[in-house]
């Protein structure tokens, strides 16, 4: 045996075949022990085990499914891969180990037009032959009619037609503001998130809703678009920051945004926070150890994945699902917000 496994190096792809011939057995042998059937000696089978183990033989998950119908493969679907979605998949990880399920991440890297429905296109590529089922992370649109259990993490549209799991976007918001009220501001901007999601709505509505209640108007000149993404937002807090009655603080809707403001911050030589104060939404890795460390409100990203973990079995068991999980966020002050300044 020792030399036929040596016969191989570099030589790609190991086959059923070749453990047959390295194992001394049958191709029909070996799939018996692979897929753990009886009709083998115990001797037979440890033999074959081995083989395997020494060879790193894997089957195919499309072979695996067509046996059983069943890949034991979970989908994790994400547009792009960025510090959202990577917080999200350590929650993820964690949550699956000891399932006895193994997870493929894809990314569709979709842009521009071909952004919506980037979702669907992915799920039609994999599933029933290489995943079970899939969590997909912010879908542009609602998926019930997936062939497959899915769960939607922070989707576009909110709930919608299927399970989802996301926070309480709105009531962060308002934390957020009200933190800043508290310290004393009331010129206050805002950077909202992209359009096209619930989530940046409903942070923009705890904003206002936020200014309102402490009887505040809204100035609209103080609320810009900032698309979540760090190269807009800076762009956008260059213009907020150089207005003749400039806002002392600023509420972003992500940390991206928020550590752009940061950077405009810097170029303009405004002092954070003496000067103005930035929080951010969010609480991604990156939140701790910017200069200074940023104010930010909690998502519990870890526990968005685990909990979407927990549905996405609860429905491949065939049993009833919550349709929708909320979980409450947390506003952590740093060094980024501070009172407002003196005239």
């Amino acid at each position: 045996m020792d030399s036929a496994l040596g016969a191989r190096p570099g030589a790609g792809r190991v086959t059923i075949g070749d453990v047959a011939r390295a194992a001394g057995v049958s191709i029909p042998t070996v799939s018996k022990v692979i897929n753990q059937r009886d009709g083998v000696a115990a001797a037979t089978m440890t033999r074959v085990q081995q083989v395997v183990a020494d060879l790193g033989y894997e089957t195919s998950l499309v072979a695996r499914s067509l046996r059983s119908s069943r890949t034991g493969v979970l989908g994790i679907l994400v547009p792009e891969f960025e510090p959202f979605s990577t917080e999200l998949l350590r929650g993820i990880s964690s949550a699956t180990t000891g399932t006895g399920y193994e997870l493929l991440a894809y990314a569709g890297l979709m842009t521009g037009a071909d952004r919506p429905g980037w979702e669907r296109r992915s799920l039609s590529r994999l599933s029933g032959t290489l995943i079970d089922g899939a969590i997909v992370v912010t879908p542009t649109t609602a998926l019930s009619s997936s062939s497959i259990p899915v769960v939607a993490i922070d989707p576009h549209t909110g709930p919608e037609g299927h399970a989802t799991v996301d926070a309480d976007n709105e009531g962060g918001a308002v934390q957020a503001v009200e933190h800043l009220l508290a310290l004393g501001h009331t010129r206050i901007a805002h950077l909202r998130g992209r359009a096209d999601l619930a989530s940046a709505q409903l942070r923009e509505a705890g904003y206002r809703s936020a200014l309102t209640a402490a009887g505040i108007v809204v100035d609209e000149r103080l609320v810009r678009d900032g698309d979540y993404q760090e190269e807009q937002s800076a762009s956008a807090a260059r213009d907020l920051l150089t207005l003749v009655a400039r806002p002392t603080a600023v509420f972003a809707a992500n940390d991206s945004s928020a550590i752009g403001v940061l950077r405009a911050a810097t170029d303009l030589g405004l002092r954070v926070p003496e000067d103005l104060s930035v929080v951010g939404f969010d609480d991604v890795p990156q939140a701790s150890i910017t200069v200074p460390p940023l104010t930010t409100v909690s998502q519990p990203l870890a526990e968005l994945g685990s909990r979407a973990v927990e549905l996405l079995l609860t429905m491949l068991r065939g049993e009833a699902a919550t349709d929708h999980v909320r979980l409450s966020t947390t506003l952590r002050v740093r060094s980024s917000s501070g009172p407002v300044p003196r005239d």
